[in-house]
């Protein structure tokens, strides 16, 4: 990991920017209306789906299109970022996710629509790895930093299940369209602090040419491997076109690496994923991310069509989720990161989600929300959120300002294929297990009744077959943090700063 040298001691710390701790608020509502828009649009769609007369064969590009354009651009957007600066790539990504949000909001197609969501997805992957860079240029003292992560940490992991109120209530007593509307206040008081209030740190740009090959290999080969995902979920994984899709994705991602190993200035300099820290930090990130999916899909299937309860009811029934992020995140990371190392939070905080999806195999039709669901949402919370703040650190931490963009870009990337194999892989297996149960079991059931509750005992053992192999991802994610991660705590005193140089903006030293 790249370092500076450390003041001598006695000197006193940097104070870094005055306007700091003001502008995370700025950063922090920018990234909450990204996660947010990722849940709130999903409890919308039937509505939009009715209105504008989306069939059900293409009701799957609402999310497919913002998907593809976000994962397959975000590490052109942390180029971009580091090129024009972050501040001004920040802003431009609210002001264009703002504009998208209008678009979808007014659509009167299925095509406008899509066309919308693809451009909130463009704007999205130049927004998200802005702020994160943003933070970590501007947070360099240990402590500080610890703080200022555990917050932006609390709200990427939690944001998502207030989307899941947020999206009922608007839905419910307003009108679908507000789940897109709802963004252009949020992008406008966050793009307007952030023009005022950011002060991004001289000398950390990345002024070398773009790699435009490494931007098209880049860019085509994650947009296959995610749209694989999705076709795997929806055509199988033997179909022609998914197989293809893959097989794409292997050749362009491969001609990638080769062409950023051998071109002068790269979009991903490679010394940035293989930095052992890092490249842990990505890995378990990824996997951990197949897990959560595995509870916000099937938890929410459960809680709707099982237990009957509303979109509203089910928002509320996640709470306990993100109180336990809230804690995890800025109480024990916080408080501890700077006091023991990275390895020591991350992987005892995935095991204790672990724990949470354990109790979530135990699942039943007549299993009680307080005695099962709410022990194992919050130890989920508490878990993910203990984990999640010290890996959003360490994934900038001792990277080089001009590479602070594609870096930050790397963490949304494991996020979002994460998510796109959790959405495929995990319903492939519940719904191989409900098809199977059922057949085993619908011989039995001699009456209609009977039958439907063959029906709903088969979804159930889906779901929980399907949670008991995220299980197995969350302590697979684990063992990865454990086997690569090996930073020490971070030091308490940041290091010297200079100005005018790329390589003397101040970074804090990772003592191993």
């Amino acid at each position: 990991m790249s370092q500076t040298a450390a003041k001598a001691p006695g000197a006193p710390a940097p104070s870094g920017d005055a306007n700091r701790w003001k502008a995370l608020v700025f950063i922090a509502l920018a990234q909450l209306m990204v996660v947010l828009d990722a849940t709130i649009v999903n409890i919308a769609l039937p509505s939009a789906q009715t209105d504008l007369g989306i069939s059900d064969g293409n009701r799957q590009w609402v999310v497919t299109a913002y998907a593809l354009a976000f994962g397959g651009l975000l590490l052109f957007g942390g180029r971009i970022a580091d090129l024009w600066g972050r501040k001004r790539a920040f802003v431009i990504g609210l002001t264009g996710f703002a504009a998208a949000s209008a678009l979808g909001g007014a659509a009167t197609s299925g095509a406008m629509m899509f066309g919308a969501r693809a451009l909130q997805g463009v704007f999205g992957a130049m927004l998200a790895p802005a702020a994160l860079s943003l933070l970590a240029v501007m947070f360099t003292d240990a402590k500080e930093r610890a703080k200022a992560f555990g917050i932006y940490g609390a709200i990427a992991g939690g944001g998502g299940a207030v989307g899941f109120i947020l999206g009922g209530v608007l839905t419910e007593y307003l009108d679908w369209r507000w789940t897109f509307f709802v963004n252009i206040p949020f992008a406008i008081v966050a793009a307007l602090g952030a023009y005022f209030v950011i002060r991004e740190p001289e000398g950390g740009r990345n002024r070398n040419p773009l790699d435009i090959p490494g931007v098209l290999l880049s860019t085509l080969g994650l947009v296959s491997l995610v749209y694989g995902f999705t076709r795997a979920e929806s055509d199988g994984w033997g179909d022609a076109t998914t197989i293809g899709l893959f097989v794409a994705a292997a050749v362009l991602l491969i001609a990638f690496v080769v062409t950023e190993a051998r071109v002068k200035a790269p979009l991903l300099p490679l010394r940035v994923v293989t930095d052992r820290n890092r490249g842990g930090i990505y890995l378990s990130l990824g996997i951990a991310i197949i897990a959560m999916f595995g509870t916000f899909l099937f938890l929410t299937y459960y809680l709707q069509a099982i237990k009957g309860f509303s979109p509203i009811q089910t928002g509320f029934a996640f709470l306990p989720m993100v109180a336990g992020m809230m804690i995890g995140s800025t109480q024990i990371g916080t408080r501890l990161m700077t006091r023991v190392p990275a390895r020591l939070l991350m992987g005892p905080g995935f095991l204790v989600a672990a724990l949470g999806m354990l109790l979530m195999t135990r699942l039943e039709i007549g299993s009680s929300y307080a005695s099962t669901v709410l022990p194992a949402v919050l130890l989920l919370g508490l878990g993910m959120g203990t984990a999640f703040m010290p890996a959003m650190s360490l994934a900038t931490l001792g990277v080089e300002p001009r590479d602070a963009g594609v870096a930050s870009a790397m963490v949304n990337t494991s996020q979002q294929v994460g998510g796109a194999i959790g959405t495929a892989l995990l319903n492939t297996i519940a719904a191989s297990a409900t098809t199977s149960y059922i057949k085993d079991h619908i011989a039995t059931a001699t009456s209609k009744s009977q039958q439907q509750l063959v029906q709903m005992q088969g979804a159930v053992h889906g779901y929980t077959n399907a949670i008991w192999f995220a299980v197995g991802m969350l302590v697979l994610a684990a063992v990865v943090v454990v086997t690569l991660v090996n930073a020490g705590k971070p030091e308490a005193t940041p290091v010297a700063s200079g100005e005018g140089s790329a390589d003397e903006v101040a970074i804090p030293v990772v003592a191993h």
